[in-house]
Formats: structure tokens, C-alpha cells, sequence
């Protein structure tokens, strides 16, 4: 079908990952962005159509959607940029995809508010559908089937990449919030907390909580009300993590967080194609009710940003040959399957252990 479909920030790391695989599955999306130099010289070197727009006028950005069927959000900071563009792409029933991993948009994005209104007009708003947090959705939808009374889920992951200055700018803008669980259907705050976990590999590793984008929609996916999250660390990234606490109010201060992210722009690039190719994500899940029942689930796939370019691009694919069944505020589990992430190249089945 021709659809016309866009991809906001298609200049970043990110974005431009999701471009290029697009462009290899035949697919010709919309660049677009508020640089007009960067976006002209893609939209040039692929033949594509551009179009120009910040995300500071809510009625600039709905005329610039105008014809477009679906978005595929790509410029964060998302606590910044996310809910302008929802707003624009409800008002101009577009539908409005994102690879955040932050909670607070998450919450925003999953609001009664938001998702009546995207009923409304029939638009899809699912943000995550990037490594954050389509491995773990699937990972925990598949659990929740497991033991349908469960009141407890962890999920966790263990990984090596490098970060993107995308994904570092959020990790700098999270220092002054510290962790965050859910728990009695409430996200709270909460101190450091440590595990040993296999990750599916045998290897038990050191993992540390984490505010992690499942701890919002894990609980729109499975409706369990307990739900941390974890990952692989090194026992001095804990040491250091847990010092934190002490600075927090200071890691806050706008100039502080301004200094930090040009340093950021400065010296992170993110990971090279080859780098990208020879990394390994391993995806970990446990749940559990209040009689002690437990299962375990494993997951294998490529590099986090490997995945968030191919579920994007699956996501549209299926779009632009069947539509969607369903509309309002979706988790990529809840609109696409449990099993979406296998179907992915370079990702397992998802290993169930009882």
C-alpha cells in the first residue's frame, strides 16, 4: 500500500538506523527534523521527501503531518518532545510510534486522556518500540500467560554496547530521579537495589535495578502490580550509582544537566556497524503469585540499537500490508503479539523455565 510515512528525526543515531533499514526493505519514508541541513542532505542522498519543523508550535507540526498515515518519533529528549508530537498526531489521526525508554512518557502516553482520545479518531499511540521495550514487553506478556494470578515481575537484561548520545542524554536526565519500581500498581521511588541472575548463558552476573521503561509498561501489557527491573553491572558502576543519592538535588540544576549533555555530544557517538554486529543482548523474566509459584523466561537478541532499527520497520511493514487491528494506547506486545520479537532477525524464541 502507499501510505505515506514519516520519521522524526531521522538525522540522530537512532533514526537514522531506522532510515537505512527501511531503505533496505524497499520502503521510502518521510525525513524530517528541525535541522534543515542535516534532513535536506538525507533527503537528498536517498531521494527522499523532507520536511522542515520544530516541535514548538502544536499547529506548525500538525500542518507538517499533514498526509502522513504514521509517525515514527525519533528526537528525544521524549520528556520533551514526545507529548507536542501525540498531541499533533492525534489532532491529524496520524498514527504515533516512539523508541523511548522514559517512564514519565511512557505514563503519559498510556493516560486515559490520551488513549480515549486516540480511540476517538482511530490512531495507535505506542511508544517503545525500540530495545525499549519491545524484548522485554514480549518477555513479559509471554510470563503473564504463564501463571495468570502472578503478583510479581522482574525482567532484566545483560549487555555490552556502547550508548548513543540519545540514550546517554536520558541516562543524565534520570541522575536526579534515582530508581523507580512499581508496586501496588504505584510507581514509587526506591533505593539501589542487587541481584545475581543467569541470563540464560549459566553465568550468574551481578545486576542492579534499574528505571527502566517496563516499570510503566509492563503493567499496561500484563495488569501485574509489583514490577522491577534490572541489568548486568559492574560492582563499581553499583558503588558509584549508589553515591549518587548523596548529589541527586545538584545532578538536577538545569545547568548542570546542560554541561553533562554537551560532553555527552562531544565524545559519544554510539556504536560503529561492526560493533553493533558482534554484540549480544540476553533478556531475563521471572514472575511469580503469592502461593510461590515461579517461571522463568530467556531471551537472545543482537544489539539493543540493531533492534530498535528492525521493530520500527516491521511495525510499519505490517502497517502498510494490513493495518491495525486495534487503536488507543498500545504496548508493542499488546498491538503486535508476544512472540513480535522473535520474529525479528538476530533474536531467539522466547525459553520458558518452570
Amino acid at each position: 500500500m502507499n501510505k505515506p510515512w514519516l520519521i522524526y528525526g531521522a538525522n540522530g543515531y537512532s533514526g537514522h538506523l531506522i532510515l537505512k533499514q527501511a531503505l533496505e526493505v524497499g520502503l521510502k519514508p518521510i525525513v524530517a527534523g528541525r535541522n534543515a541541513a542535516e534532513i535536506g542532505a538525507l533527503a537528498s542522498k536517498y531521494g527522499l521527501e523532507s520536511r522542515i519543523f520544530d516541535l514548538k508550535d502544536n499547529n506548525l507540526i500538525r500542518t507538517s503531518l499533514e498526509g502522513v498515515g504514521l509517525v515514527v518519533h525519533c528526537a528525544g529528549p521524549f520528556s520533551a518532545t514526545s507529548a507536542p508530537m501525540i498531541e499533533a498526531c492525534i489532532n491529524s489521526r496520524t498514527h504515533y510510534f516512539d523508541i523511548t525508554g522514559e517512564i514519565d512518557v511512557f505514563e503519559h502516553a498510556h493516560s486515559r486522556k490520551v488513549s480515549q482520545r486516540a480511540k476517538g479518531v482511530d490512531v495507535v499511540v505506542c511508544p517503545g518500540i525500540g530495545f525499549d521495550v519491545v524484548p522485554t514487553d514480549c518477555v513479559a506478556m509471554t510470563l503473564a500467560a504463564c501463571i495468570p494470578n502472578a503478583t510479581y515481575l522482574t525482567l532484566g537484561f545483560a549487555a555490552k554496547s556502547r550508548f548513543s548520545p540519545g540514550t546517554a542524554k536520558t541516562m543524565v536526565e534520570g541522575l536526579s530521579t534515582g530508581m523507580r519500581h512499581r508496586r501496588n500498581g504505584v510507581i514509587q521511588s526506591c533505593a539501589v537495589k542487587t541481584r545475581h541472575i543467569d541470563f540464560g548463558t549459566g553465568e550468574t552476573k551481578l545486576a542492579m535495578n534499574l528505571a527502566w521503561g517496563d516499570v510503566s509498561t509492563a503493567f499496561y501489557t500484563t495488569g501485574i502490580p509489583n514490577i522491577d527491573v534490572f541489568i548486568a553491572s559492574h560492582p563499581k558502576l553499583v558503588r558509584k550509582t549508589k553515591m549518587t543519592r548523596f548529589i541527586r538535588p545538584f545532578l538536577g540544576l538545569s545547568f548542570v544537566q546542560n554541561r553533562l549533555k554537551r560532553k555527552i555530544d562531544a565524545a559519544i557517538k554510539g556504536p560503529t556497524d561492526e560493533q553493533r554486529a558482534k554484540d549480544k543482548t540476553y533478556v531475563w523474566g521471572e514472575i511469580s503469585n503469592d502461593s510461590g509459584a515461579t517461571v522463568e523466561a530467556f531471551l537472545e537478541t543482537g544489539n539493543g540499537y540493531t533492534v530498535t532499527a528492525l521493530a520500527p520497520v516491521a511495525i510499519v511493514s505490517h502497517w502498510l500490508n494490513s493495518g491495525f487491528d486495534q487503536v488507543g494506547s498500545l504496548t508493542p506486545a499488546r498491538l503486535m503479539g508476544k512472540s513480535f520479537v522473535s520474529t525479528l532477525e538476530g533474536c531467539s524464541d522466547i525459553q520458558v523455565r518452570r
